[in-house]
């Protein structure tokens, strides 16, 4: 491996997309147990600028603020009541610019290596609102000048309160500058929910459930403002926490430790082949990742916030406390996570210095407001357990269940010339992904490198499902005319941001991209899988044609989903719950059909394959629920 040489299996990049799905899984997830994605030392380099630009940028510019002394004294006023004030829309701006999560080779966006203003300052870019039959004024997925505008006023009202001076004299027996007025990011909260209201991508991408809320504490007296922002950081732990207990996690863990940099050396690869129940034949976690994630993971978030928050009060052992929360983010950045949070992980090391350090005498009961503890509660309690309870309807990300494999996920099946037409039809700022790729390598390459981050995918619980549901989704089409794309290296070029987030390019993607593009059936076919609810063992599926709409809708156990390899064997099937509705018998497939020579296809059957949601925007009556209705068990060709 060289400095801009990927690590790949040593095959004949020729040979390549001639060998079958099942053949490239093996090969590719194998490969991963000791690689990792295989990503070249510049790929690592260039994420540890981004940090050291991160801390830098924050630094300078804070220190710009009227009174603090410059950079030169940061030791005698990193602690001011300002200082994190500003380091939170600092923040905030780095990741509504594209700069923070999501950025860069890790979520395959290799040229150019941002995305974000470079889509959101664009017109005609696609925008994907949230309720556009319910919130006037959102409809449509053309980004307007309001759009840009709107983008704008959160820009520029940021970093007016970024440089603006403390108000109100010292607010601590130490002497201070004050506190920012709260008066000065109105605009940006207000131009922020807004432009939520038009486009949920970029409101996600600012991680409005995290920066968003804790501008609303500004308005609070200091004390309030500290025992907020520690009730906050508990709930961001406690919720993630509360996401890994699943079966999912493990396979996180195992997939995650594969890659990490700090663990290329060959000398551990050992210790990477037993993170798997067998290195070649078996890529199920081995007991090693399950005590890494529910004992090292899920157990120690929940406890030592816990006893950080409610009970060190200023205590010397808190040190200790505080000690293992930075080794737990440590770990977390070092591994660099395909979706790359790296730098919300900084933001809590600073937090836990700054909160949980400097200002352990202020403690979270000491909240006396009862309209902020309102605010606290319905978003970081009410939102997150319906977002558990309902997880196809709300985010992952104000739901607060993070990085624990428990994601909504995507696959698209695009005939081959689809990705052309997509290339030349949508108003983008980058090529999608293989001809990003394929100005750094050779296109056969670039087809290993897409199947190295499929690989990826196939080795959590949801790839296994997704690589079962293939034969589904093509109905009898022959494979090999067919490119299987992960939805989010799909939704990076179209939108500007991918995140781990299913729900960006799910149906509704799927209809801006009919829109613009107008494919005729069977061109574009979408698997979608929804997240697990916390309180049932089964994940609802949905197949999408671009053109005809939904053809079929179903559940799946996760007991199915633990027992599958990331691979598909010939002849094994797929177990599927596929809703009841009086399904007439499938048509024959297109092989045994004669075609229309005037190109338009016969009257579909009604049925549930073809009923909502249909994609011109106008969603008719959806049938029963899948709770309501009798599943009809079906097995799925792998």
């Amino acid at each position: 491996m060289g400095f801009m040489t990927p690590d790949i299996p040593d095959v004949d990049p020729r040979s390549w997309p001639g060998l079958p799905r099942s053949t490239r899984r093996q090969i590719m997830t194998r490969h991963w147990v000791e690689h990792g994605f295989g990503s070249p030392y510049a790929v690592y380099l260039f994420y540890i600028v981004k940090i050291a630009v991160y801390v830098a940028g924050a630094a300078a510019i804070i220190s710009l603020t009227p009174g603090l002394g410059g950079l030169g004294r940061i030791g005698d006023w990193w602690t001011q009541p300002i200082v994190y004030q500003k380091v939170v829309i600092f923040t905030l701006l780095f990741e509504i610019l594209g700069l923070g999560c999501g950025s860069g080779p890790l979520t395959a966006r290799f040229w150019p290596l941002f995305g974000g203003f470079l889509y959101w300052l664009r017109p005609n870019t696609i925008r994907l609102p949230p309720w556009p039959d319910k919130v006037p004024l959102t409809g449509g997925d053309n980004r307007t000048v309001v759009d840009v505008v709107l983008y704008l006023v959160v820009l520029v009202s940021g970093a007016w309160a970024l440089l603006s001076p403390g108000r109100g004299g010292p607010v601590t027996a130490g002497g201070d500058v004050g506190l920012i007025d709260p008066v000065l990011v109105v605009p940006t909260i207000a131009a922020l929910a807004l432009l939520g209201l038009r486009d949920k991508t970029v409101f996600l991408a600012a991680r409005g459930e995290h920066y968003g809320l804790t501008l609303l504490v500004f308005f609070f007296p200091f004390t309030d403002q500290i025992a907020a922002f520690k009730i906050i950081m508990l709930a961001l732990w406690w919720g993630a926490a509360t996401s890994k207990l699943n079966h999912h996690f493990p396979y996180v863990v195992a997939v995650m430790m594969s890659n990490s940099p700090v663990l290329r050396s060959r000398a551990f690869n050992w210790f990477k082949r037993r993170l798997y129940l067998d290195p070649v034949n078996d890529l199920r976690p081995s007991w090693i990742p399950k005590v890494m994630a529910h004992v090292g993971g899920t157990t120690a978030e929940f406890l030592v916030p816990l006893v950080l928050v409610f009970f060190a009060d200023g205590h010397k052992w808190a040190w200790f406390l505080i000690g293992f929360m930075v080794l737990f983010h440590l770990n977390i950045t070092s591994t660099i996570p395909m979706g790359v949070p790296l730098e919300w992980n900084v933001f809590f090391l600073f937090s836990l210095f700054y909160l949980f350090g400097h200002y352990a005498g202020v403690t979270a009961t000491g909240l006396s407001s009862p309209l902020l503890l309102v605010i606290l509660i319905a978003a970081l309690a009410v939102v997150p357990i319906v977002g558990n309870l309902f997880p196809k309807q709300v985010s992952f990300l104000p739901a607060m269940r993070y990085y624990a494999g428990n994601w909504a996920t995507s696959l698209w099946c695009l005939r081959d010339g689809a990705e052309d037409k997509i290339d030349a039809n949508i108003t983008k700022a980058s090529a999608l992904v293989p001809k990003q790729l394929a100005r750094l390598y050779d296109p056969n390459t670039a087809e290993m490198m897409i199947d190295k981050l499929m690989g990826w995918r196939s080795m959590h619980t949801h790839g296994r499902t997704l690589n079962g549901l293939v034969a589904r989704a093509l109905d009898g089409r022959d494979e090999a005319d067919y490119k299987l794309r992960d939805g989010e290296i799909i939704a990076g070029p179209l939108i500007g941001w991918n995140f781990g987030e299913g729900h960006l390019h799910n149906e509704q993607l799927l209809a801006a991209v009919q829109r613009r593009c107008q494919f005729d059936e069977g061109d574009v076919r979408v698997i979608i899988l929804e997240s697990q609810p916390i309180h049932v063992q089964r994940q609802e599926y949905r197949i999408v044609d671009a053109k005809t709409g939904l053809i079929e809708e179903g559940y799946v156990d996760v007991e199915s989903m633990l027992a599958r390899q990331p691979w598909p064997e010939p002849g094994d099937e797929y177990p599927v719950h596929v809703l009841d509705g009086g399904d007439p018998p499938r048509p024959a497939s297109p092989r045994s059909r004669s075609p229309r020579l005037d190109g338009a296809d016969p009257p579909r059957p009604a049925s549930p394959r073809s009923r909502s949601p249909r994609l011109d925007g106008a969603d008719p009556p959806r049938p029963a629920s899948p709770r309501s209705r009798s599943p009809r068990t079906r097995r799925s060709a792998r």
